[in-house]
């Protein structure tokens, strides 16, 4: 459920009324937040804080507190005097008394990483910030790009527009955001990514859902898993999904091998890749021993063989268009749509009047599908485009990947960095997403599960790399721990 401030306001004061304390909301928010930070960033470095008056602090204040107890070096830089905070972040201020109180921006850092804790605003401040406050955004920025220290902010980044998600000058830029209790609508605005980066959220079990909250929600561990199947004992390869995989042509091999080995390691029992004679001999020498290749001479071969998902499109090329328009139109089992096959499609949409099928277009692949909506904002195109495509799902790449199914919940992935923007990453998602589909995984659910699974292996890949040296390949060695 998405929240505009007033309703998220009206939710915690109706938390209030029913006895909760502001107290233990914040002590809940600031360990929750602790948490995500130990969770994206396990090796303890230097926090500094950057704090406001307002409880926005007192959060920061109490995941300073706990992540001191795991080892970090914790200093603050405070917008205002100690007596000028309210009670509750002034209370706990006074019980770190070791945590050293900056007067003006760290250039020597001890240990690393650097994470820099925005809590200067909360959701509650509108329009430009003062000058005073500017000077610590500013600042904070500065300290992301001359440090490479990562900034984490609670709940929105200071200077971001809780509704709108419009950014005022010198809005802080945040590598990731912790939203506490529910999303803020202004978060996922188009206008708001740079600034919002990774999302996280920290539920409040005390605070209770609006009937009038926005039908969207972020991915969150807690919310998919149950959607993950439970394996009987006694369970084998064939109830593990089917999986058959059009991908590769000349020149274009990569493709086929990551989605056949993104597959793979989603769980599928078999793996199935359909190819023509002039690259079997090229792909046979370069896939794992788990695949199977099966040479076709006519791709409609497909229709007549045993599958429980099928994946069309990664580096397929054109040269067989009309044969795979074909299995397109005829396949009576689900289909993940990609990359050239999305091409093909957009040229003739009755194609996928039978079928429920899983598309999975970037933006330019999206403004050929859909060349009418182009100008409106990632939501509307996505929700548009399935409402136009029903029932078929869309999964719209992007650094805020949105899974969108008339009748359904839409849905925005929290996953990811922007090391993921190298060629293979939606090859590696399209064999996910067969194979989680082809477990029987309803199709919406599915898309969901292989975009957080993607960028949460990218992540913890970026743990024991660079960013941008991370590859398709590394997020396929670590799916299984971010499926874990």
């Amino acid at each position: 459920m998405l929240v505009t401030c007033q309703q998220m306001q009206e939710i915690e004061q109706q938390a209030f009324d029913r006895g909760i304390l502001a107290s233990d909301l914040m002590e809940t928010a600031g360990c929750g937040i602790a948490r995500e930070i130990q969770h994206l960033y396990p090796k303890p470095g230097t926090l500094i804080l950057y704090l406001g008056s307002g409880n926005n602090a007192g959060d920061a204040l109490v995941a300073a507190r706990e992540l001191q107890k795991l080892g970090w070096q914790l200093s603050a830089r405070l917008s205002c005097a100690p007596e000028l905070m309210k009670a509750l972040p002034r209370l706990h201020l006074d019980h770190l008394p070791d945590m050293p109180r900056l007067t003006k921006a760290p250039t020597q850092f001890e240990k690393r990483p650097i994470v820099a804790l925005d809590g200067l605003l909360g959701i509650g401040t509108q329009g430009q910030l003062r000058p005073a406050m500017r000077a610590m955004t500013a600042e904070l920025n500065a300290l992301r790009l001359s440090y490479h220290a990562y900034t984490v902010a609670m709940d929105l980044p200071t200077g971001l527009d809780a509704d709108t998600g419009i950014p005022c000058e010198d809005c802080i830029v945040a590598d990731v955001t912790i939203t506490i209790g529910f999303a803020k609508q202004g978060l996922i605005a188009d206008t708001a990514t740079s600034h919002v980066g990774r999302l996280a959220l920290v539920p409040l079990s005390d605070l209770e859902e609006r009937a009038d909250g926005v039908p969207r929600s972020l991915l969150t561990p807690e919310l998919m898993r149950a959607w993950l199947p439970q394996r009987d004992f006694d369970f084998h390869k064939g109830q593990a999904g089917r999986v058959g995989i059009l991908a590769g042509s000349p020149g274009f091999l990569g493709a086929a091998e990551l989605a056949c080995r993104g597959a793979l390691r989603a769980g599928a029992g078999l793996v199935t890749l359909i190819v023509k004679e002039d690259t079997y001999s090229l792909l046979a020498i370069r896939l794992p021993p788990e695949i199977m290749i099966k040479v076709v001479q006519d791709y409609r071969e497909v229709l007549t063989m045993r599958f429980d998902a099928l994946a069309i499109g990664p580096g397929l090329g054109f040269a067989h268009e009309g044969e795979i328009m074909d299995v397109i139109r005829a396949s009576k089992i689900s289909a993940v749509i990609d990359a050239d096959a999305i091409t093909m499609v957009a040229k003739d949409l009755s194609a996928l009047d039978h079928g429920q099928h899983l598309l999975t277009p970037h933006p330019g692949e999206m403004a050929r599908l859909m060349p009418a909506i182009s100008h409106l904002s990632r939501i509307e195109q996505a929700e548009t485009a399935a409402q136009q495509m029903n029932p078929h799902t869309l999964l719209f790449k992007g650094a805020r990947t949105i899974i969108a199914t008339t009748g359904q919940e839409t849905l925005y992935n929290t996953t990811g960095h922007p090391g993921m923007a190298t060629g293979g990453m939606g090859d590696v998602l399209t064999g996910v997403c067969a194979a989680l589909m082809a477990q029987g995984i309803p199709t919406h659910q599915a898309a969901a599960l292989g975009a957080w699974t993607c960028g949460r292996a990218a992540e913890i890949a970026a743990q024991q790399m660079a960013q941008n040296s991370v590859l398709p390949t590394n997020v396929i060695e670590h799916l299984g721990v971010a499926m874990n």
